[in-house]
């Protein structure tokens, strides 16, 4: 047994490694690349996709998990098993072709949908994304019969979940945000900042409150992308990117700290069970929790905001803004066309617009030349409002370039996390809202090492939770930290 575990620990390495490698070359495509090399690129995610396809899916590796599962595995072999097998079994379902082919149209897309952003012009990402969408199906289809073909994409981001999960609580929680946002719209809500600071110095601010959040600088490193993602190599090694507006340096700064939020569970994984497959996270939905949890919860509060008014004022003496000013414009309530620029309470029927449109598109309802219009008409009913271009409509986002169907319910899941993470923590922690207020983030970032970071991939995302709060009710949880934190402002109760 010994040298079976000791072969698949090893195997385990070499799978990491080039998982951080595929990282580290597709970060460098959205931040550094030059346009020019997008093919020769994707020959070579093309080539390493496969080559870690193939060493997860060595038979190998099959009769290594049964070796060890036979000798009375540690807790720590049973749980690497266990999400090993589970990645193994889907990945075999997939031939190695197959997978090739979805890495050179990742690379494609991406690069079709950067130059379709230059010309606003929907119709020159539509043959990629047609040839995405394919894949996708294709697949989804490996895996077999399921009760929804979107419940395989929804497995790769957020084990457990299913549409016929999401469906109803995607129901409720529009329902009862419309509810809540046009009580909003009755009422007149603060005024949002007219400040004008440069690219440079908002980059200045954002590495200090990066800084100041607890992210390692030594082993991470803060760039401006077209999209703001974050990609982990592993705790030593995490590249956070932002994208920076001169005239909303709120919008920077809540893109920047939601970054953050995602580099600091990469750096917080438990580096002792590497090689196992368990330093990882739990599931997308966890990991947007963590993100979301310091944008909104701690980024959008009255004591961070009293703390990052003082650090504005350091970095731009004479600036005419107070801690009342800054704390009413981080939580107007106004529908708005970007899903990244979105205020807490009508960000999720963002995420219900993408899911019904994904939905749609894997079961056929939807075509892709009609994925525009079909975005307009979902806007104007949910939100009321229509996209001037597809700029501002179906290609503001970078997932689906990047073939990432299946993804966008996890914000709304972290988001649900993050509302019973805050009512925890305070009760866990009695002075938590003083030690914002004064810039220490230290006993809130303990907590999440703790309670998430720590766990790794010991547990699945859902067991990491219940175990952190108990049995609450998210949903009611979301709500309640909405009105408190917006309501007020708008005289809604």
């Amino acid at each position: 047994m010994s040298n079976a575990w000791s072969s698949l620990t090893q195997r385990l390495e070499e799978l990491q490694h080039l998982g951080g490698i595929l990282g580290l070359l597709e970060w460098d495509q959205q931040t550094m690349m030059p346009s020019g090399s997008a093919s020769l690129r994707g020959a070579q995610l093309a080539t390493l996709s496969a080559l870690h396809h193939e060493k997860l899916t060595d038979p190998h590796v099959g009769e290594w998990m049964t070796e060890v599962l036979a000798h009375s595995p540690t807790p720590t072999q049973q749980s690497a098993i266990r999400v090993l097998s589970r990645d193994y079994e889907r990945a075999s379902r997939i031939p190695s072709q197959l997978v090739r082919a979805m890495a050179e149209a990742r690379s494609a897309g991406f690069s079709a949908w950067g130059a379709a952003r230059e010309t606003k012009k929907f119709e020159d990402f539509v043959p990629a994304l047609k040839r995405l969408v394919q894949l996708t199906r294709e697949v989804a289809a490996c895996h077999g019969e399921a009760e929804h073909i979107y419940d395989h994409l929804l497995t790769e981001y957020d084990p457990g979940s299913t549409t016929a999960e999401l469906r109803p609580l995607f129901e409720r929680l529009r329902t009862e945000l419309s509810a809540y946002v046009a009580a909003c719209g009755e009422q007149q809500g603060p005024e949002p900042l007219n400040l004008q600071i440069s690219k440079a110095a908002q980059m200045r601010l954002n590495q200090r409150v990066v800084d100041a959040l607890g992210f390692r600088g030594t082993e991470g490193r803060l760039d401006r992308s077209i999209h703001p993602f974050t990609v982990g190599l592993g705790p030593q090694d995490v590249r956070l990117t932002t994208r920076v507006h001169e005239l909303d340096p709120l919008s920077t700064l809540g893109g920047t700290i939601h970054e953050c939020g995602h580099g600091l569970y990469e750096q917080g994984l438990p580096s002792e069970l590497m090689n196992t497959g368990l330093c990882a996270a739990a599931g997308m939905g966890l990991h947007e929790s963590q993100s979301r949890f310091w944008e909104n919860v701690i980024g959008r509060s009255r004591p961070f905001c009293q703390w990052l008014c003082g650090i504005i004022k350091e970095e731009w003496p004479g600036i005419g803004l107070d801690t009342n000013g800054l704390f009413r414009a981080s939580n107007r309530v106004e529908p708005s066309l970007i899903r990244v620029e979105a205020d807490e309470a009508t960000y999720n029927l963002h995420i219900v617009i993408r899911f019904q449109l994904e939905v749609a598109l894997l079961e056929g309802q939807l075509e892709v030349d009609s994925l525009s219009d079909a975005w307009d008409a979902a806007y104007a009913d949910v939100l009321q409002l229509q996209p001037p271009s597809p700029l501002e409509g179906v290609l503001q986002d970078v997932h689906w370039s990047s073939g990432l169907f299946g993804y966008f319910p996890s914000y709304t899941i972290g988001n649900l996390y993050a509302a019973s993470f805050r009512y925890q923590m305070e009760s866990d922690i009695p002075d938590m809202w003083n030690q914002v207020s004064q810039g220490e983030f230290t006993t809130v970032l303990e907590w999440l090492r703790t309670h998430v970071h720590q766990k790794g991939k010991t547990m699945d995302a859902p067991q990491i939770f219940e175990a952190a709060v108990g049995s609450r009710d998210p949903v009611a949880d979301l709500m309640r930290h909405l009105k408190e934190r917006s309501g007020p402002l708008y005289g809604v109760a």
